[in-house]
């Protein structure tokens, strides 16, 4: 069986008020009684102090001798002068416990003879009888004068009073303590909704989380334990829902990569499978027939020669993607301005042949922290391709400035516009823009991808823009002010 923590909460109250409220009101109840028993006790006393006082004084103004008898004589009136005088009804017994005169007759002859018989054999004694929610005590004790017994002197004394009192105070301390119970099981009970509210909710929470829910919102506005636990609850889901955010970030990134890594894998082969089969091809036919026929026996020559010198580029080219993603060389100040003049200028013939122009500006006193011979490979990548995928005639601009932060390399040929579909496949190895002249360049595909690797090493980025039938291939490399970082 399940039990709620308020459940138990007021269950435990309950009992323990319970167990609490029979003891105190057990010791309550014993400390009125013998506070009573005390008041009556003395009071008990004085009365039979004062009344034995009285007796002997009565004796020795009449000058009766300490006899029975006399006792006997003098009841009637002794009864009556300690009835008025005690306020109580009073009778005397002789020494054989007869009743010789009351002041009430029925009364005493219907109480309990008990006090009675201790005072026939020497003792004082007293016992209460309650009646009609009065409590009457019946008190008896031996008259002793000069050392003997003369007779008995018996009391009916009314402490009712004392009773309801006793009553009364009972009756308030029940209701006092009925009243702090109540306060204090409403207060429990709010205190208890307060906490189990927030724990219900709270536990709610976490079998929704258990079971793959992680929209959950726990909006407690309190500055205790439980808001507490309840805002520490709540970032708990935060950093779990990060946590998967990252890891589904880290799947798709794997599976992206893992595709890329196929896919490179698909170009690989194929590319080096192209010029392979070509040479076998040439090279098997020219063992055929090449002796007996000159003219194709050079041609094949020639062809085996140059898919042989593009599978060795190729093959350079793969070495180099491999050492760019594999990590970065030792790093030197540059200027790369400098650098890209120079490039430029040695570029000129192959545009030339192209029927092309290249026109370079480049700002001065630029700087960079990188390896000159990647930043070298760099442009010549971007501006082999701007020459060879350009209109003809038409001039590559070239450019290179400072900005905050970085410095900006941009390279702008005239041809035809790239689909944006394919901008973004751009830097993928061995990736071609469709067009009737992409295989007539000889292009590997690898330039661009290499081009990227240099600039993600160098912590920059690199972007084409393509539109109305101009390319743009803008690099920005982050480079540090002078002075800066030093103490």
């Amino acid at each position: 069986m399940f039990w709620t923590i308020r459940a138990k909460f007021l269950i435990g109250l309950f009992v323990i008020f319970s167990v609490s409220f029979l003891l105190l009101h057990h010791f309550v109840v014993r400390i009125i009684e013998t506070s009573n028993e005390k008041i009556i006790t003395q009071d008990l006393i004085q009365l039979k102090n004062n009344s034995s006082i009285y007796v002997k004084q009565a004796f020795l103004i009449n000058h009766f001798n300490t006899d029975d008898v006399y006792f006997q004589q003098m009841a009637e009136e002794m009864v009556r002068d300690l009835n008025h005088v005690t306020s109580s009804h009073t009778s005397a017994y002789s020494v054989a416990g007869d009743l010789i005169f009351a002041s009430d007759e029925a009364k005493f002859l219907s109480a309990n003879p008990d006090d009675l018989q201790y005072a026939l054999v020497g003792k004082t004694a007293y016992r209460i009888r309650y009646t009609d929610q009065k409590a009457e005590v019946f008190y008896a004790y031996p008259v002793i004068v000069e050392g003997k017994k003369v007779g008995i002197l018996r009391f009916g004394k009314d402490f009712s009073l004392l009773y309801e009192q006793r009553k009364h105070i009972l009756d308030v301390f029940s209701s006092v303590t009925v009243a702090i119970f109540i306060a204090a099981f409403v207060f429990s009970y709010l205190l208890s909704r307060n906490i189990t509210i927030p724990l219900i909710k709270l536990t709610k929470a976490s079998s929704e989380v258990t079971n793959g829910n992680l929209n959950i919102k726990i909006g407690f506005r309190r500055k205790d334990e439980i808001g507490q636990l309840a805002h520490n609850f709540g970032n708990m889901i935060v950093q779990i829902k990060k946590q998967i955010q990252r890891i589904k970030k880290d799947r798709d990134r794997l599976e992206e990569l893992n595709r890329h890594r196929k896919q490179f894998f698909d170009h690989v082969t194929h590319e080096l499978k192209t010029p392979l089969t070509s040479i076998i091809g040439y090279a098997e036919l020219i063992r055929e027939v090449g002796s007996r026929d000159e003219a194709f026996f050079a041609k094949g020559m020639n062809h085996i020669v140059s898919e042989s010198k593009r599978l060795h580029e190729m093959v350079l080219q793969l070495l180099t993607l491999s050492r760019e993603t594999g990590g970065q060389d030792a790093t030197e100040t540059i200027e790369p301005g400098l650098i890209l003049r120079d490039v430029c200028d040695g570029m000129l013939l192959k545009a030339q042949k192209y029927n092309k122009f290249i026109h370079c500006e480049a700002d001065e006193n630029l700087s960079l922290v990188a390896d000159p011979a990647k930043i070298r490979q760099l442009y010549i990548n971007i501006i082999d391709n701007a020459i060879k995928y350009g209109r003809s005639p038409s001039t590559v601009l070239v450019k290179a400035e400072k900005l905050p932060g970085f410095v900006r390399i941009s390279v702008k040929n005239e041809g035809e516009t790239i689909p944006s579909g394919e901008l973004a496949k751009i830097f993928e190895p061995f990736y071609r823009v469709s067009g009737p002249d992409d295989r007539e360049a000889g292009s590997s595909g690898l330039g661009l991808s290499i081009s990227k690797a240099i600039v993600d090493g160098l912590g920059g980025t690199i972007g084409i823009k393509s539109a109305e039938q101009v390319t743009t291939v803008i690099i920005e490399l982050p480079y540090e002010e002078a002075g800066e970082g030093e103490a």
